[in-house]
């Protein structure tokens, strides 16, 4: 370098022109710039030097506008568009002369300028610049192009997210989700999702981090939940469990079609040839939710004195045929999943509730299943039957109780068909049925308003389980004597407590807790086996075809035999199919008691100092004093610590010291008689 040379260098990444004013040791040298600011640079450091003519740092600003004139970088298009031709480099002299036809430093320092800010055309070799290959100048300007539309989008989504927040009225939508339900906008609402749903591992994490840090948040899951619901896409409550699996929430419009063409146009009936049974009072007995009628009981009287129980089953497959849209749907998602906010249906909704359900007063199809009852209870005669019925009542378990306890004369039918079930539940303890009552919490969340009614075996209840546990066993008789492939449900003997230990435990729900214990899974196969708990030698669930697809496996099965038609499936394709739906259906369990889970930690939450009657239900780890008790006014088992000497069944008053629902903590503490009292006070 010489003293007054005009040299280009960098500083942070800025251009910087300025006059080489003097050595500073063996290498470095103090230049000045237009403003007179000195700087001690490294030759290293210096990017261009302009040669031949010696400068004063005033004359900067003048060379500086000089070369501005000539900076177009269109014209850098063109020269690339002359040296592509013929493959040709070019120096930056040579540059300046192609681009301005001639060299002076002003326009040697300008090509230099293009060609370091080019990213398109050049690629730069020594002193030397070839021109790309027209392949790759075209990828390159896609690139860019794609690289600014995203910048872009994301300025525009950003701008979006600060309107919806600021509370901002959107001009162009007509609401929140449908601004975002934009594909432009989707990809990052959908990083964000799963970046609450999976955390670390979200495939498109850092999208997500990238929104959050835009926004001035902090960038991890739970900033992005408090985001989505800040925008109003989520729920405050929105259900993690449900997002997590891989249960499908909505429809496809192709099944939605195929299902509404099914109510428009019903295809022709397979059992065209049914037992009409419209002159049967049928009675369905639901609770008031249910929307979705599987069942009906009936009761006559023969001609030689014997009584007829008739169990009616609603006959999905009068809309559904193996292998169709409908079926493969109902395949896939297994189940009707129940939770407290409401059900996620299996099937459609308007043929599940409509022409599918046993509807009051309508005619409607049915696979009725006929049985006679000897005096102790065992079948001693049955039939199944594609049927017509037309249900006469809709009742809640509520309306059978009272109608029971009233003994309304009009209906004899009724009490008849409780009396044989009780009948039936006295025969199945005889042949060793295990019965285990605990309270039972049902919860239902409506207008985020929470209600837990705990379940109890009443009368109704009992009459409909019985009938539906007498169903099962019909069917499965069915198919083992016609050596049908059918889903059939067994259970293991278990090992329960000896008497000796259960008299330890106070009757009640600590004893049954510690049977419950004891309990094995059942089990499914296409082998019939016996069900212990049931007291069944064989077993078969058949008795919610429109909720569980395994139920409506058993239908096309057993109607296909009725009718003289070759098995819809075969044994290997039976247990194959069983296997993918057993998988489903666990899933949808455990969604259902972790939702359940979530409201009631949630209701507990929303009565803060309620004192609660608690009963010590088992030790969990009973060497730290961790303690599973019963809530008993509602139904519901929990965690809690005790701090002093507790015997199992002993009862006591709790209320809730701490409770997360998102994360799943709940701490209960005691309470003293006079601390209860004045809290109820």
């Amino acid at each position: 370098m010489e003293k007054g040379r005009l040299v280009e260098f960098r500083l942070h990444g800025e251009r910087r022109l300025a006059v080489a004013e003097r050595p500073d040791g063996k290498t470095n040298w103090i230049v000045v710039d237009d403003r007179g600011q000195s700087y001690n640079i490294h030759p290293r450091q210096v990017s261009y030097e302009i040669n031949g003519t010696t400068y004063q740092p005033k004359e900067i600003p003048q060379f500086r506008q000089e070369v501005e004139t000539y900076l177009d970088p269109t014209s850098l298009e063109v020269a690339w568009e002359i040296l592509a031709e013929t493959g040709e480099s070019v120096n930056i002299p040579g540059m300046a002369m192609l681009l301005f036809s001639e060299q002076t430093q002003a326009q040697c320092y300008a090509a230099y300028y293009l060609l370091s800010e080019d990213k398109i055309y050049f690629k730069q070799k020594g002193d030397r610049y070839e021109p790309r290959s027209a392949t790759l100048v075209g990828e390159i300007k896609h690139q860019i192009e794609v690289g600014e539309q995203r910048k872009r989008e994301s300025e525009e989504f950003l701008t979006l997210v600060q309107q919806v927040i600021a509370g901002n009225q959107l001009e162009s939508y007509s609401s929140v989700r449908e601004a975002f339900s934009e594909p432009r906008y989707r990809n990052r609402i959908d990083a964000l999702e799963r970046y609450v749903i999976l955390g670390e591992e979200a495939t498109g994490r850092s999208l997500a981090q990238e929104t959050l840090a835009a926004l001035e948040l902090p960038t991890n899951p739970q900033a992005a939940f408090d985001l989505l619901v800040k925008l109003g896409l989520w729920s405050y409550h929105e259900n993690l469990f449900l997002r997590r699996s891989q249960i499908p929430v909505h429809f496809s419009n192709k099944v939605l079609e195929v299902a509404q063409q099914r109510i428009d146009t019903p295809p022709p009936d397979p059992d065209a040839d049914r037992l009409d049974l419209t002159h049967l009072k049928v009675y369905t007995v639901d609770d008031e939710s249910t929307k979705e009628i599987d069942d009906g009981l009936s009761w006559e009287k023969l001609p030689d004195g014997r009584e007829r129980l008739w169990i009616h089953i609603a006959d999905p497959s009068r809309w559904v045929m193996p292998g169709d849209e409908l079926d493969l749907e109902a395949r896939r998602r297994s189940t009707t999943l129940y939770l407290p906010t409401g059900m996620i249906p299996m099937f459609p909704t308007e043929l599940a509730t409509g022409p599918m359900s046993l509807v009051q007063g309508k005619i409607c199809h049915a696979l009725s299943f006929g049985v006679i009852l000897n005096e102790t209870g065992e079948v001693q005669e049955y039939s199944i039957h594609p049927t017509i019925i037309k249900p006469t009542y809709r009742l809640t378990y509520e309306d059978v109780d009272e109608m029971l306890d009233l003994a309304v004369p009009a209906e004899p039918e009724l009490a008849a068909i409780a009396s044989s079930a009780q009948i039936r539940q006295a025969w199945r303890q005889s042949q060793g049925a295990i019965t285990i009552n605990l309270p039972e919490g049902l919860i239902k969340v409506e207008d985020d308003e929470i209600h837990i009614h705990v379940l109890d075996d009443s009368q109704s209840r009992v009459m409909v389980a019985e009938m539906m546990i007498l169903t099962g066993e019909v069917a499965a008789r069915y198919g083992q004597e016609h050596q049908l492939a059918l889903p059939f449900r067994s259970q293991p003997q278990p090992e329960l407590p000896s008497e000796e230990e259960l008299l330890v435990l106070p009757a009640g729900p600590a004893r049954a807790c510690a049977m419950r214990r004891c309990m094995p899974r059942s089990e499914i196969s296409i082998t019939p086996a016996r069900h212990a708990s049931l007291g069944l030698d064989t077993y078969s669930q058949v008795t919610s075809p429109i909720r569980r697809y395994s139920d409506l496996l058993a239908h096309f099965q057993i109607k296909a035999h009725l009718r003289g038609d070759p098995l819809p499936f075969s044994a290997d394709e039976l247990r194959e199919v069983m296997m993918s739906v057993s998988m489903v259906t666990q899933e949808a369990s455990l969604v259902e008691r972790q939702t359940h889970r979530y409201w009631a930690l949630e209701y507990l939450r929303r009565n803060p100092g309620q004192v609660w009657q608690a009963l010590l239900l088992r030790w969990l780890r009973e060497d730290d004093g961790l303690g599973l008790i019963l809530l008993e006014d509602l139904g519901l088992e929990l965690p809690m610590g005790f701090r002093r000497s507790v015997q199992l069944g002993d009862r006591l008053d709790v209320r809730v010291s701490y409770v997360d629902p998102r994360q799943d903590v709940i701490k209960f503490e005691e309470t003293s008689d006079q601390t209860a009292q004045a809290t109820a006070t």
